[in-house]
């Protein structure tokens, strides 16, 4: 995780592209937050002074009542950008809506690290108009539920007619989304299963996504991302 969110701040320092503030806590996942005596904070990043969220939770993570509904506001209302990578789609899960911000769940990942065969459906995505049509790639392949392409772009997919069969592969139609998009309200989300090793986060095809994906989070890139059915 550290090396991940080093990754992206360098990115944004030698392009100019934006600044990061890298943070562990949640405290800052607010518009009005508080310090750990619960006394107002002064200075740094909250929610009233940041344009996008990079996010690489996992599991649950403490935000109360407010804090959820600032950072739901901040996307949907306030038309702020969130990107999310690998471990995000395991974050909350005892929280329905941000599951319904981020289009997805996680539902495992079969065959734990493995080498496969990547299809990309949306060559025209800023993020993704970087890889061929079809490429080999390693990774932990996180398999998602609780999704729909009615709300959601679908940009990568896992082509799961070349992966050893696994009892623990719950679709039966093929549909395996490894990075899609989609709006929340007025935000823009953006969500890739790729990051599971620190050495990926090397790999100048998958920085290159998470630059892309974090300039159009921003607005500083346009794409269609209406949502389209399996192809």
């Amino acid at each position: 995780m550290s090396h991940a969110l080093a990754v992206i701040e360098r990115l944004g320092y030698e392009s100019g592209a934006y600044d990061t503030y890298i943070r562990t806590d949640s405290n800052v996942i607010s518009k009005h937050p508080v310090m750990t005596d619960g006394k107002q904070a002064s200075g740094g990043p909250s929610l009233a002074n940041v344009d996008a969220i990079f996010f690489l939770g996992h599991r649950e993570i403490q935000l109360d009542v407010q804090q959820k509904a600032d950072l739901l506001s901040f996307v949907k209302d306030d038309g702020k950008g969130f990107v999310a990578a690998h471990t995000a789609s395991t974050a909350f899960e005892s929280w329905s809506e941000f599951g319904e911000m981020l289009g997805a769940r996680y539902d495992g990942h079969p065959w734990n690290t493995a080498y496969g065969s990547v299809i990309n459906e949306d060559p025209t995505f800023p993020a993704t108009k970087h890889f061929p049509p079809v490429f080999n790639f390693t990774d932990e392949f996180y398999q998602a539920q609780a999704y729909s392409r009615d709300k959601i772009r679908v940009l990568l997919r896992l082509d799961v007619s070349k992966m050893p069969a696994n009892p623990e592969l719950h679709r039966s139609d093929g549909d395996f989304p490894l990075a899609w998009a989609k709006m929340y309200g007025n935000g823009r989300v953006f969500y890739s299963a790729f990051g599971h090793a620190s050495a990926t986060w090397d790999n100048p095809d998958v920085y290159r996504m998470y630059f892309e994906a974090l300039k159009w989070s921003l607005g500083m890139s346009d794409a269609d991302i209406s949502p389209r059915p399996l192809k």
